[in-house]
Order: structure tokens, then sequence, then C-alpha cells
């Protein structure tokens, strides 16, 4: 995995698939330039295959560039919600992931988990602390959500690893049907520690799109299995229509 890392930075986030977007390279050029638009979501990637969009965004005050993703689940929201919500399994899917273990269960719709990441070559490891609280679906709603926020305190830090100061989502899950859920994400992801911000900054463009990838496989695993009867977490509040 570290050596797929180190490529897509060495490429400046060219990934050599059929369905990356031309304009990569172009866009690398002008982040190096510091010419690129600022608070503008810029189109980063669109698989057509798989009914993923990736975009990234500089804004004012950020050094790092945040992320947007508009993806589909062929899935139920109940098998998503066992797959997102299974911390402990997120080494199965999720991009660079060494290391995640739930910490502390508030409630079935809040909690704190731990979460590890591989870094590029050269580069320390990075952990981080996430509170994570989810607004179950219900019907009129229509939708559910699953907010992710970044608390580096939590726990004191590891050395060598260095604590992420930023790992901040917001994620909306939009039954289309019964066995079809569209996602929705927008996030900010800040690493801490010292690192080019231009390889951040690739990686970045990079990382959400093969953790959708990963998250459609870990779906389909899991599609037929309901949740287990001491699945701590609610996802529903409701069945879907």
């Amino acid at each position: 995995m570290r050596k797929l890392l180190t490529t897509v930075i060495l490429a400046l986030g060219i990934s050599g698939l059929s369905t990356t977007v031309s304009a990569d390279v172009d866009d690398e050029l002008l982040e190096l330039r510091g010419t690129q638009a600022f608070n503008e979501w810029i189109l980063v990637k669109h698989d057509t295959k798989r009914n993923i969009k990736a975009y990234s965004k500089r804004e004012d005050g950020k050094r790092i560039r945040s992320f947007k993703l508009d993806y589909l689940i062929d899935a139920p929201l109940v098998a998503l919600g066992r797959v997102y919500l299974d911390i402990d399994n997120y080494t199965r899917w999720f991009w660079e992931v060494r290391n995640a273990k739930v910490l502390k269960i508030i409630s079935p719709t809040e909690f704190y988990y731990y979460i590890q990441h591989d870094a590029p070559v050269t580069l320390p490891d990075r952990d981080a602390i996430i509170h994570a609280t989810i607004e179950p679906y219900t019907r009129k709603k229509g939708f559910a959500a699953l907010k992710l926020k970044a608390v580096p305190d939590f726990i004191p830090e590891k050395p060598p690893l260095v604590r992420m100061l930023a790992e901040d989502m917001v994620l909306k899950f939009t039954p289309i049907n019964k066995e079809q859920v569209r996602v929705e994400v927008e996030g900010y992801i800040d690493p801490g520690g010292m690192a080019p911000t231009w390889a951040v900054n690739a990686v970045q463009k990079q990382a959400p799109y093969y953790t959708v990838v990963g998250l459609q496989r870990m779906v389909q695993q899991v599609k037929n299995q309901g949740l287990p009867p001491d699945f701590p977490f609610k996802i529903l509040e409701e069945e879907v229509n």
C-alpha cells in the first residue's frame, strides 16, 4: 500500500485509470503555481462505471483542499450502515487504514473511535480520534446522516505517530429505493505535522475515491445480511419504503 501511495504522489494524482479526468495534470500544475481557483468545487474524478464523482476545493484560510464525493451504493441502507459503522473492520476496505477501534459508546447514535493511517514513505504514520454522531433515517426526512469530527486531545498522543488535526466529514445517505443508496460526502482532512502541502493535496485527491471503491466492494459482501443482534449503533429509525 505504501508503494501505491508513493506512486500516486510522484504521478501527481494520475492513477492511469481510463476514468481519470484528463484535467488532473493541469489541476496539479495550477496547485503548484498557486493559481487554482479558491472556493470552487473542481471535479477531479468521474468514474461512470462505479457511479463515483470526486471533487476538491481550495478554501481561504486552509492550507489543504477540502473534498466532496457523490456516489451510489447498490445495496440497502441497512447493509451500508452495517459496513460504515463496523469500525473494527475498516482495515478491510478503508484506504491506508492500519488500525481502527471503537473507544467509547455514548449511545446508539454517538460514539468515539480511534483510527491509524499509513503515511507516504519517509513520513511518520498518522492517527486520529473521531467523535461520530448518527442521524438515523426516517421516512419523513428521507435520509440518514453521519457527522465525524476529529478530537485530537481525547486521548494522549502515541509517538512516533503524528496526531491528525482534522478528519472531519458530513455524510448523507439517501435511499433511492430499497436496493440503492445515494451517498454525499463533504470533508476536510489535516494530517498535522510536517508534510509538503502539494503532496498531501495530491494524496487527498485520490484517497476518498479509493475509499469509496473499497466501501462498494465491502457492502456487496454483506448485502444480504441484516444487522447482527448485538450491533450497537442505529442507522434506521424507520424502515425504508
